[in-house]
């Protein structure tokens, strides 16, 4: 991922979607040649030299001040994390910086893994900024991938990722009933973090294999959405449950790792919060019968 391509791209597909009327620009009765604003009303209407607009766009800008970056945010109508990703590819210096690779795999945090590991009745992952699962306790394995090895996110080579799982596994996408509403949420996600991790390998490697393998992701990456998603509500249609509405909840670990819990619960008294019920009556039933090992 060039920076000077993930910029040009960002800063073009938003003043595509805007009108000179929306930024306050008279509209011209000449044709225009160009969809939504052209580089000098954007310019204009920040208050910037078109040459300083252009050598931004263009990935030549050096050392651009938060003044000149607020004012295109606010010409373009950015919201707060689009505008939070444009100061992410435009300062460099202010996303994640390099990092040597680690020669060993992430693990999951212990004391992270120990917490999860309690909440016998409530779903519960530990995922990096890559969405790679690192943990998830028994109720969350039986929710989203009962179908996988519980012991996957333990071994590198196949650890699951969400991302990776919403687009290509079709056990995880009959999960969700409005999965395009989900697909798009998620590399909505994956561009904020793609914009502040741009020299993990990994993350570019993830990013190519969907582009390759999804028409879907590929199209909805070429539109650049970007948003943040740390709380919010998941429908479901669970094989063993039914259908059911979750909150989630995600709480970032204060390491270097990226590391963070995402757990789901359900409104009390709802038909969700039986459905979660069933299934950890189901989970427990299975335990009870799996027979003990003898020596």
């Amino acid at each position: 991922m060039r920076d000077y391509s993930e910029l040009s791209d960002f800063l073009r597909s938003r003043r595509a979607a805007l009108t000179p009327e929306e930024i306050g620009l008279p509209q011209l009765a000449e044709r225009r040649r160009v969809q939504g604003l052209r580089r000098e009303e954007v310019a204009l209407a920040a208050g910037v030299s078109l040459t300083h607009y252009t050598r931004l766009e263009q990935g030549r800008a050096q050392h651009v001040s938060d003044a000149v970056l607020d004012a295109i945010a606010r010409t373009l109508r950015l919201t707060p994390d689009e505008h939070i990703h444009l100061m992410d590819l435009a300062r460099p210096e202010h996303a994640a910086p390099r990092r040597p690779q680690s020669p060993r795999p992430a693990c999951a945090d212990h004391g992270l893994r120990q917490l999860i590991d309690t909440f016998t009745d409530t779903p519960a992952l530990i995922l990096d900024h890559r969405n790679d699962v690192l943990a998830w306790n028994p109720m969350g394995h039986l929710l989203l991938a009962m179908h996988m090895d519980f012991d996957a996110p333990a071994v590198a080579s196949r650890r699951p990722n969400l991302t990776r799982m919403l687009f290509l596994d079709e056990h995880v996408r009959d999960l969700y009933p409005h999965w395009h509403d989900e697909a798009q949420l998620a590399v909505a996600s994956l561009r904020l973090v793609a914009g502040r991790h741009r020299h993990d390998r990994q993350l570019a490697e993830l990013i190519g294999d969907l582009m390759i393998n999804s028409e879907e992701f590929a199209d909805r990456w070429a539109r650049h959405p970007v948003r943040t998603c740390v709380a919010g509500v998941k429908e479901l249609h669970h094989p063993l449950a039914g259908p059911m509405t979750l909150s989630f909840q995600s709480l970032l670990v204060p390491t270097d790792g990226g590391q963070r819990m995402i757990a789901y619960s359900a409104q009390a008294g709802s038909t969700s919060e039986a459905a979660l019920r069933l299934l950890a009556a189901t989970l427990h039933v299975t335990r009870t019968d799996t027979p003990a090992t003898t020596d």
